[in-house]
């Protein structure tokens, strides 16, 4: 899986390098992209505060649910707190069942770990630092859960 996220990372920069010979190359810089084409491609996800409020808004195919928002500074208190690193639990979010099975990747042993921290988990839970949104998933709407806990603290 980190390889996957390793790829998705590399795919938002190009990169230039200065080749190194002795011919007359030397010196010359090349530019390699392996920038994806659906990295520009965006979809609408909607949070749902424990309120009943809703959060609307856009989201880059490739990034994940963590990223979208810090990126779209989407105001979920506390949320987020470890940056990503699968060392708390303060993004979790409830899917819909049906939406929850349709995610292309089944959460791994630490995330369920970080999930057993959760406060309000449920069968549909994940850890929005792990969810990497496609184009399939437009439209999306996840529940934010009352309270966070930060799994560091405990």
């Amino acid at each position: 899986m980190q390889s996957v996220k390793l790829v998705q990372n590399l795919a938002r920069f190009s990169f230039s390098r200065t080749l190194k010979s002795t011919s007359n190359l030397k010196g010359v810089q090349r530019n390699f992209s392996i920038s994806h084409p659906r990295l520009n491609e965006q979809i609408t996800v909607t949070f749902v505060r424990a309120s009943g409020e809703k959060l609307t808004t856009k989201a880059k195919v490739g990034d994940n649910l963590l990223d979208v928002v810090v990126n779209n500074n989407i105001d979920l208190d506390g949320f987020g707190a470890c940056e990503g690193t699968l060392t708390c639990s303060t993004c979790h979010l409830i899917f819909k069942p049906a939406d929850y099975e349709r995610l292309p990747d089944k959460p791994g042993d630490e995330e369920l770990d970080m999930l057993d921290l959760a406060y309000d988990l449920t069968d549909t839970s994940r850890l929005g630092c792990q969810v990497i949104l496609t184009k399939d998933m437009d439209g999306l709407e996840v529940k934010v859960p009352a309270t966070v806990n930060d799994a560091r603290s405990a």
